[in-house]
């Protein structure tokens, strides 16, 4: 099929009202008369919460209400739920704690908060919450994930014995240990997956009302997912039905994972805006996001890859332990173990086994963030392949190219989780290599070293799930109405928060029903405006939302047939539809779909069962995920004088199937390596032994800028996924997804001269130093 918008670089429309000022943020909506929250959170990382007095408090001016863990408003409330249940090790359901709003009995990381504070403005309430008396008394605290399990840890829980959560096994385990037993050679390593947070540009906030009158509560919150947040305010939290909370997420200045649940602060404003019959606001300061925030990874691994002499892979072990926090965030245990499947790579390996061990620390929660598991699984397949390479003295490219899946292998069973549905994995190699001039890197190399530097260049084959979960996709909702003018409104369960949805829907819709682009407006974000959504997140708007939208085009045409055939007076069996118009089969009678929408509010044909209106609206699923993939060719210089690494050419072949809006994908790839870039270059939650936050600020917590970059060379290789009708496969995680493995593994070929053959994330500039002077010092 052809189209006229669908794969076009049309602008988001967006763009020119986000830029000049006119956003509405959760903040923008505040009336005059909004109260203003302040949390009060824990200075220790473990503690017992003696007693809190409150009376101060309460006295300062401008005070409406202060409320603790123990206050009746907050005591009788339900707690933040996790959504995904493992197994504990001994079999049974894993333990899951009471996640309040507030902290009673005992705070359990530094920033657990423990009191809240209502007042006039927010400099009221500070000082208010400077006059609260906690007494303490301090207990020992756990926060690093290779030690959590020790015997002799501090134990968070009772319940959860030796800090641990749940064991998670994915694969044959005694078939990979005789795979491995029998392999000539074996290559191990053990690295981490450094704690970083999502740091979105918008921090947190929320804006709570309550309608006396109605018993409801409406929450103006940045969300990705503002149903599934709905669904767990009323269900988890309040005990109360849906329809008495609305949720309303407006423009949202980032999400990447962290906007997906009900914290402690959108609960607590909440019952601050029923008690005191006031809205509330709570907007969270960049102090607070760092202590208070999800944080993300955080993972300790030791992958081992299994070869015959020929350099075919036989078998795959990863074990890992994953830091899941003080409580479990709704979706914690989610990352670290839905998408193991990824561990497989584009690679054929007969025998795969991952273990996984998630533990309890006295830190925040862990939840997803970009890549939510894949960029993890990628990284250890891609690594241990340079390894591997290297230690069996083999060309590290052509010992990938032994092991691709190839395209007339698809659909390909991993035999470890996934099923791919399609893809040319050398062609996305060969390409990618072609465009890095990768045959030059050696005389670069040379160059540089003239110049005083060490240049390095690494690849990385990457693959992810999109459109999940792999056995039963969830699904989405669209509508599409038509008014009585003619005008389209396409309300969608998604959200848009820089993914482009309002044009990249908007040309979908328009080829789908032979409109302009601008003949659509495209909303979201609302649960009163649509009953149904699941959000944005994991890569799935496009697949999940085009389905929707292909059905209720479809149903549409089919009820447009009938009316133009009750204006023609003709059989609906002689109406075809192309081009936005209905026609009689073999004749220049034809009537537009947008008169035919003006007559639906008009037709008294009996025959139409007096239906009046032309919409129509669908909750459907793909029949399957998709799994798009792609390879990565990143290049260094070192400085090894100082230890600064610079990116000067970074390269992505991605295969995201049908591009709907190229423009777009190439945006969301750019941030994607960007954000892989900051985790493995600069970004780093760091505790010290007491559990106090080192990294708690931006003079703290590095982050990439523009100028750390070069220009990205970027290409799509579209090869169509069966699984939905257009064709796509999900493109928002992609450029993170293999930027981590591709940028250590050229880190490492750049100081490969002083036998390096591994670095942690992040590579600062600190550590590169040290690890060249560590290897200068061990040499004879």
């Amino acid at each position: 099929m052809t189209y006229r918008f669908i794969g076009k670089s049309l602008p988001r429309t967006e763009d020119l009202r986000l830029v000049r000022g006119l956003g509405r943020y959760t903040a923008d909506l505040a009336p005059a008369n909004s109260l203003r929250l302040f949390m009060v959170r824990s200075p220790h990382a473990a503690a017992r919460i003696v007693s809190i007095d409150t009376s101060a408090a309460e006295a300062m001016p401008g005070v409406h209400l202060v409320l603790t863990g123990e206050d009746p408003e907050v005591a009788g409330l339900g707690s933040i739920q996790s959504k995904v249940k493992r197994k504990a090790p001994d079999g049974s359901p894993n333990f899951e704690p009471p996640y309040l709003p507030l902290a009673r009995d005992r705070a359990l990381f530094v920033g657990d908060a423990v009191a809240a504070v209502f007042a006039e403005t927010l400099d009221q309430a500070k000082d208010a919450a400077e006059q609260i008396a906690i007494e303490w008394e301090p207990l020992p605290a756990i926060t690093e994930t290779r030690t959590a399990a020790d015997p002799d840890a501090p134990q968070l829980w009772p319940q959860a014995p030796n800090n641990t959560c749940f064991l998670f096994d994915a694969g044959n385990r005694k078939a990979v240990d005789e795979a491995l037993a029998k392999a000539r050679h074996k290559v191990s390593f053990t690295y981490v997956i450094n704690r970083i947070t999502a740091v979105t540009m918008e921090s947190r906030a929320a804006l709570a009302t309550y309608d006396p009158a109605a018993e409801t509560y409406t929450l103006y919150c940045g969300l990705q997912n503002p149903h599934g947040v709905r669904e767990q305010l009323a269900a988890d939290i309040f005990d109360i039905s849906g329809n008495r909370v609305r949720v309303v997420a407006p423009d949202v200045g980032g999400g990447f994972g962290l906007k997906e649940a009900p914290f402690p602060e959108y609960v607590t404003a909440m019952v601050g805006a029923r008690v005191t019959g006031r809205p509330v606001l709570w907007m969270g300061e960049r102090g607070e996001s760092f202590l208070s925030d999800f944080h993300a990874r955080d993972n300790y691994s030791t992958t081992t890859l299994g070869l015959d002499d020929g350099g075919n892979f036989l078998a795959l072990k990863v074990d890992t332990t994953a830091n899941i926090g003080a409580y479990i965030s709704p979706m914690g245990l989610h990352v670290s173990t839905n998408n193991l499947g990824g561990l497989a790579g584009v690679y054929r390996t007969p025998h795969i086994h991952s273990r996984v061990t998630g533990v309890f620390s006295n830190t925040p929660p862990t939840a997803p963030y970009r890549g939510a598991g894949r960029p993890e699984a990628i990284y250890a397949i891609e690594r241990v392949i340079d390894l591997a390479a290297k230690r069996l003295g083999m060309d590290h490219l052509e010992l990938r190219r032994k092991n691709l899946i190839a395209p007339e292998q698809m659909p390909f069973d991993t035999k470890f989780v996934f099923t791919y549905d399609s893809g040319e994995f050398e062609r996305n190699m060969d390409d990618a290599l072609d465009l890095a001039d990768w045959a030059g890197a050696d005389k670069r190399k040379k160059d540089a070293k003239k110049r005083g530097l060490l240049r390095g260049i690494g690849i990385a084959n990457a693959i992810e799930i999109s459109g999940g979960p792999a056995a039963a996709p969830n699904p989405e909702a669209a509508e599409i109405k038509f008014d009585s003018t003619g005008g389209v409104v396409v309300s969608m369960g998604t959200h848009s928060h820089g993914q482009g949805h309002e044009i990249s829907f908007a040309q979908i819709v328009a080829d789908f029903l032979g409109l302009e682009t601008s003949d659509v407006s495209v909303r979201y974000g609302d649960t009163d405006m649509i009953e149904f959504g699941v959000g944005t997140f994991g890569s799935r708007s496009m697949i999940t939302g085009s389905n929707s939208l292909r059905i209720s085009a479809d149903r549409l045409i089919e009820r447009g047939k009938k009316i133009a055939a009750a204006h023609f007076e003709a059989d609906a069996g002689d109406i075809v539809f192309e081009a936005g118009q209905f026609a009689i089969a073999g004749t220049d009678r034809r009537v537009s779909i947008k008169d035919v929408a003006k007559m639906s509010y008009t037709l008294r044909d009996p025959s139409l069962n007096r239906e009046f209106g032309f919409s129509e609206k669908v909750i459907s699923a793909p029949k399957a995920a998709t799994f798009p993939n792609g390879c990565h060719v990143c290049e260094v210089e070192i400085d090894p004088d100082t230890g600064v690494c610079r990116i000067v050419n970074y390269v992505v072949v991605d295969d995201v199937g049908r591009v709907v809006n190229p423009m777009l994908v190439k945006g969301q790839v750019h941030g994607g390596v960007a954000q892989g870039v900051g985790q493995i270059l600069f970004e780093n939650i760091a505790y010290d032994e007491d559990g106090q936050l080192l990294s708690g600020s931006f003079m703290d917590y590095a982050m990439p800028r523009a100028a750390h970059f070069p220009e990205f060379i970027c290409k799509a290789n579209e090869v169509l996924t069966p699984n939905n009708p257009l064709g796509v496969k999900g493109a928002g995680e992609a450029g993170t997804v293999g930027a981590l493995a591709a940028v250590i593994n050229a880190i490492v070929d750049a100081l490969s001269p002083y036998g390096v053959e591994h670095i942690e994330m992040p590579a600062t500039p600190e550590r590169i130093w040290r690890t060249i002077r560590e290897a200068e010092a061990a040499r004879p």
